[in-house]
């Protein structure tokens, strides 16, 4: 193991880190890694630019099969309090995001045994051809093999079909922590990490993007983190499918893990920092002011991220337990990106730049 000093000098050269550096980075105090991962956002992102999105986040269905221990916005089969959206229902959502001057359209929903395919199809299908310029950003890896096992075909032809239909790329969701030691607990019905891993490699190969995530904060030790962001990484070196990363906390309230201590800003800020020094094959890191609020949020630009993710026409999984989501309009989170010393763009969902607000 190289000295702390050895450490950083490799850190500011931009060298890849082992595992092993990384716990041991762990281990630092907050701002030394703050500056470190300042300075590795810089080497990436020298024109000083921190961009946002405008989209909308439909949750067809919260119906689910998965049982997860940390969600409170599932309901189960029979529920009198379960959904299932209709087509005319998202398509009106598709209308006023665009309204709204919004590019991204992100659906997730429930692991729901009434939903065939097809209606994914269908609905994909119509929203492109009403909105031909909306980027459908939808159905994350559980879902996708959730409906390869119920339509008994593969991640691949579903992916294919999902793709055919009109879908661009898919989000990160369901990453949890990518530790089978920790979703064995958390999320046993969902898919393992395997599966989410040859998800997002498929769709890498299919020709579309996605993004990676990570929910921390709740039973993970640092080796977890670690052993998530390797994983990540790898699969960044093979395919380069990942538009970005995005981490975030749990948040308790309404869910079987409320006995649990939230974890406070501090951690966010030192696993976002983490982040950014190991994952040098990754050039967008985003951070949370949904979780975080937007005070901690502009701070995590000055931690490695150089996205403050999007302004939300809707949200309702993190709503659903007890913390309350302050969605910022677009002035607002160009004032607070200026505020924090940086150039805010508006971006698209492949983090093109659309608009500079100089």
């Amino acid at each position: 193991m190289n000295t702390q000093v050895e450490l950083y000098d490799k850190v500011l050269e931009g060298e890849r880190l082992t595992p092993e550096e990384a716990l041991s980075l762990f281990e630092e105090d907050l701002l030394t890694l703050g500056y470190l991962a300042n300075e590795a956002r810089k080497r990436l992102h020298p024109e000083n630019v921190v961009t946002f999105v405008i989209d909308r986040n439909v949750n067809y269905t919260n119906v689910c099969v998965a049982g997860c221990k940390f969600c409170a916005f599932q309901r189960k089969i029979g529920s009198p309090e379960g959904y299932v959206l209709s087509k005319e229902v998202v398509l009106q959502k598709v209308e006023e995001l665009l309204s709204w001057g919004g590019t991204t359209l992100l659906m997730q929903g429930g692991l729901n045994p009434d939903l065939p395919l097809s209606y994914y199809e269908e609905l994909i299908s119509s929203i492109k051809e009403n909105f031909p310029q909306v980027q459908v950003h939808s159905f994350s890896a559980p879902e996708v093999v959730y409906l390869a096992k119920i339509e008994r075909l593969s991640i691949r032809e579903v992916l294919k079909r999902l793709k055919d239909a009109g879908l661009d790329s898919l989000p990160g969701g369901g990453a949890e922590i990518l530790s089978e030691e920790v979703r064995d607990f958390l999320s046993p019905g969902k898919c393992g990490v395997e599966e989410w891993e040859l998800v997002h490699k498929t769709a890498h190969e299919l020709g579309m993007t996605s993004t990676a995530t990570m929910m921390f904060g709740h039973i993970e030790r640092p080796e977890h983190i670690v052993e998530h962001l390797e994983r990540v990484r790898r699969i960044q070196d093979e395919t380069g499918g990942f538009t970005a990363f995005i981490p975030w906390t749990f948040k308790k309230g309404n869910t079987q893990l409320d006995t649990l201590e939230e974890s406070p800003p501090t951690y966010y800020l030192k696993v976002l920092a983490l982040s950014r020094l190991y994952l040098d094959n990754f050039k967008n890191l985003q951070s949370s002011h949904v979780t975080q609020t937007m005070q901690v949020g502009v701070v995590g630009l000055h931690f490695g991220a150089n996205d403050l993710g999007s302004v939300m026409m809707e949200e309702n999984v993190i709503s659903s337990t007890s913390y309350r989501v302050s969605i910022p309009k677009v002035e607002d989170m160009v004032e607070n990106i200026r505020s924090a010393g940086f150039i805010p763009a508006q971006r698209d969902t492949y983090y093109r730049i659309l608009k500079l607000f100089n």
